[in-house]
């Protein structure tokens, strides 16, 4: 198992090098970044001292080597650009030093706040709304998929079906103005919901935050939509390959309960490929909840990004791909791990 692991961290170091390498490519040649730090009101003596910190002065090759020290947790700097980035770590050497760091993503063109600390700000926030829309997924669509299995071809079988069809071809932008227009605006002096909020509010005597649940019911049923239709179809369909199995025959010939053959023997064998939509659509709503969070309002990684990208904040955009990339190989490797404790028929040669 561990040579299977540090398989896989060597896979998915590889898919981050590529990502790094798209990602830099793709936004280096948008727009001066000097200009975007200092507005149109800037010197020329001051934009060129700004593109010689942004290593802009040299070739793109060398900009490149230079962003890719910054990323790495693994790094060679000098002691002057220790203090000046403020890097956090362990460095051992004279005045250029290697060092095990924590990765600088550099810092907003807009704000200048470090990018690690606006993403990391907004994390927890997009981190809840996954969580909560895959609970609203595995509480609701487990049950349907094995209800939808063992009565088969009735109109409970059909409906779920039907209706598991609809939630994936609905896109998620498309539902989020929908249910914001209905819940959050119609129905509002019914539902209660606001119509858009973050996962906190703050108080306007003490200043400090305070979570607020409410705020996140809208988008987290919005996001939850297409991961419920899917782990439906997918429990369904693994079902029923089950229930067809010679062991689930012998169960019944022993007498036990249809209740304890399908909850204690079927589901467990049918859970593999439901373990992986939920893997991959959890490293999806981690990563990829950006115009759900747009439209609600909803203070997270996809919000922080677009609006870093309306104001061509591209360190933001840079660190925010990087970071949703990272989560998803995390969340690959680990999906990966689960096989083997879901499933004991899993075995590592």
């Amino acid at each position: 198992m561990f040579q299977i692991l540090v398989k896989k961290l060597l896979y998915g170091i590889l898919v981050l090098v590529g990502v790094v390498m798209v990602v830099f490519l793709t936004f280096q040649a948008f727009g001066d970044p000097a200009r975007m730090v200092l507005g149109q009101s800037g010197d020329a003596k001051t934009i060129e001292n700004i593109r010689r910190e942004l290593y802009l002065d040299q070739p793109k090759w060398k900009q490149f080597i230079f962003y890719v020290n910054d990323i790495s947790p693994v790094s060679i700097h000098t002691k002057a650009e220790i203090e000046q980035k403020q890097l956090r770590g362990f460095f051992l050497g004279g005045d250029t030093k290697l060092g095990l760091k924590i990765p600088y993503l550099r810092r907003s063109y807009q704000t200048k706040k470090e990018v690690t600390a606006v993403l990391m700000e907004a994390l927890p926030g997009t981190v809840m709304l996954a969580v909560a829309a895959m609970l609203i997924a595995i509480m609701l669509g487990i049950p349907l998929g094995i209800l939808a299995a063992v009565k088969k071809n009735t109109w409970m079988d059909i409906s779920a079906v039907v209706t598991s069809v609809i939630g994936i071809s609905a896109p998620s932008f498309y539902m989020a103005i929908v249910i914001a227009y209905i819940f959050g605006l119609v129905l509002h002096q019914y539902t209660g919901l606001p119509l858009t909020g973050s996962w906190f509010d703050i108080n306007e005597t003490t200043g400090q935050r305070y979570i607020t649940l409410q705020n996140m019911v809208l988008p987290a049923v919005t996001l939850g939509i297409r991961p419920l239709a899917i782990v439906t179809q997918l429990t369904r369909s693994s079902m029923l390959d089950v229930l067809n199995q010679d062991f689930i025959r012998t169960a019944y010939a022993k007498g036990l309960s249809k209740q304890r053959v399908i909850w204690g023997h079927a589901l467990r064998n049918a859970l593999n490929p439901v373990v992986t939509a939920v893997t991959g659509w959890f490293a999806e709503l981690l990563a990829g909840s950006f115009f759900v969070e747009y439209i609600f309002g909803y203070k997270g990684i996809g919000k922080v990004t677009v609006d870093a990208l309306e104001n061509l904040d591209y360190p933001v955009v840079m660190g925010s791909v990087l970071l949703a990339a990272t989560i998803f190989v995390l969340i690959n490797i680990l999906s990966d791990m689960l096989y083997a404790v879901i499933d004991p028929r899993v075995k590592v040669e």
